[in-house]
């Protein structure tokens, strides 16, 4: 289930990358994006699988799919290659946009998630 679910997500990883990674922004925008919305699905499910306890479909979808959907590596690579380039500033804002946005986002598909399913 993990490896079906990390392959899905990888590929889709991929597929946003391809699309906004070509943007006019001086970082790759794409591996942000699936790190946050990665955290916020991550968040919901926690909520979700409380409530709803499922192992098998909760390794496919949260281990495997938003696990391979994001990534703490490539994110680390990107912020290395500012650093490189003599951008540290930049390099840094885009360290605290991943982990700060990553976190937050996974704070607020928690709270949402309590709102939608209680608790």
């Amino acid at each position: 289930m993990v490896a079906v679910g990390g392959a899905l997500g990888a590929v889709l990883r991929w597929r946003v990358g391809l699309w906004l990674n070509p943007s006019a922004l001086p970082f790759a925008a794409g591996t942000l994006v699936v790190n946050v919305v990665g955290g916020l699905l991550i968040g919901l499910s926690l909520v979700w699988f409380e409530r709803h306890p499922n192992e098998a479909l909760r390794l496919l979808l949260v281990t495997g799919g938003l696990g391979g959907l994001t990534t703490f590596s490539t994110f680390s690579a990107e912020s290395l290659g500012l650093l490189l380039r003599g951008d540290a500033g930049l390099a840094l804002l885009h360290s605290l946009a991943h982990v700060l946005g990553a976190l937050l986002a996974v704070a607020l598909g928690w709270w949402l998630g309590r709102q939608c399913w209680g608790g």
